[in-house]
């Protein structure tokens, strides 16, 4: 049972272990907006000419282009343009400062909506603050943490970016680092305000657009798709020189990923699993080996090769059934132990777990076969004899 149960515990642990991630991924992305799609700029293209690897890079999106397509793209939608001013800045207040590893973000009042983000305390930002460049900043949990103690309140208080002063007017609810994109390290200025302080030759833009109705996702976004070819004057037969990308785009790319993990993780279980119907298997004909005189007794009162055999085989069975229970057991807890380090909850993988039983069925049949037919094929004399 001890060995079954460590073989189920690696494949149904390692298994539902990748089950969490998977949903701590589905559950990240769809913190971002279950309903959005971005308009970004296009990733560099490598070709391959007479001269060897050229790379052709896009134009990056502008404030001017992503404006006009704000104010054409009349859908009933949610659109915000926003862009990333800076990766590692330094935050300050008094004698307090964080690490030079903030993400500052320059947006419009519309960002936190479509970026699945929520405000935990304060307000958001109003159009005409956007418009005017105000020096106001939404910061993130990790940011109040570590400038504010727990009795300071952070709001209305002046903190310094860079070498810029913002009055701090929000706090955003935590996300986690782990979610990517600024997670709770992350300041959001006013996009006038980025534009003037951080700005750049090539700075880029990206839009964001959060449908009210799921179901016109794929409509709107193809209306997006041919207002921005529009706007970037793109002929028709032309390529596209930008991406446009659904919130659970990324998700689905990186859980692709996971199933070349999941693969390899199987096999691994397989594996373990393997040497552990071959340890049940020689345990087994160990057993037909001491219980030979129980054997014969059984045939010379009557016992035919079928009951012997199938004594055998149920005794295989039960073992592997019992040690499999406990091995999902474990394995439930090792795949719930990720899921609470990954903020997803408690879930049960019935999948696994209605897997395992019937892996364990097909091992304890398969181990036992063997050790059966050799016990049923035992001559009754001899087995009488034996000692």
């Amino acid at each position: 049972m001890l060995i079954i149960s460590i073989g189920i515990t690696a494949l149904v642990g390692i298994l539902s272990a990748i089950d969490a991630i998977k949903n701590g991924i589905n559950d990240n992305f769809t913190s971002m907006g279950a309903n959005t799609f971005t308009i970004r700029n296009a990733e560099t293209n490598i070709r391959v000419g007479r001269h060897g690897r050229k790379s052709k890079s896009f134009q990056p999106i502008t404030y001017k282009e992503a404006l006009r397509f704000k104010n054409e793209f009349n859908y009933p939608v949610i659109t915000s343009i926003s862009t990333q001013a800076s990766w590692n800045s330094r935050v300050k207040f008094a004698n307090k400062k964080t690490n030079p590893n903030i993400q500052i973000y320059g947006s419009d009042e519309n960002y936190i909506s479509t970026a699945g983000y929520e405000l935990e305390k304060g307000r958001n930002f109003n159009a005409n603050e956007v418009i005017g460049g105000a020096h106001i900043v939404l910061i993130g949990k990790e940011i109040e943490t570590t400038l504010f103690s727990k009795k300071q309140d952070c709001i209305d208080k002046t903190i310094k970016i860079g070498a810029t002063r913002y009055k701090v007017i929000g706090v955003l609810k935590s996300k986690g680092n782990s979610s990517g994109f600024g997670g709770d390290k992350l300041c959001i200025i006013p996009i006038t305000n980025a534009r003037q302080y951080f700005g750049k030759p090539d700075m880029a833009f990206t839009i964001n657009i959060l449908t009210k109705n799921g179901f016109l996702l794929d409509i709107l976004l193809n209306e997006a798709r041919g207002l921005f070819r529009k706007v970037r004057k793109i002929a028709i037969t032309g390529n596209e020189d930008f991406d446009i990308v659904k919130s659970d785009s990324l998700a689905t790319l990186l859980i692709a990923d996971l199933r070349k993990v999941t693969a390899g993780a199987t096999i691994i279980g397989f594996i373990t699993l393997l040497g552990a119907a071959i340890g049940l298997m020689n345990i087994m004909l160990v057993s037909v080996t001491e219980r030979t005189r129980e054997i014969g007794v059984r045939k010379a009162l009557g016992a035919t090769i079928k009951i012997i055999k199938y004594q055998f085989l149920i005794e295989s069975v039960v073992i592997c059934v019992m040690g499999g229970l406990i091995g999902i057991l474990f394995g439930i807890i090792i795949g719930n132990v990720i899921s609470f380090a990954l903020n997803t909850g408690f879930f049960i993988p019935w999948f696994w777990i209605m897997s395992g039983v019937i892996i364990c069925i097909v091992v304890g049949l398969v181990s036992g076969y063997m050790p059966a037919k050799r016990a049923s094929e035992l001559d009754p004399i001899d087995s009488l004899r034996f000692e």
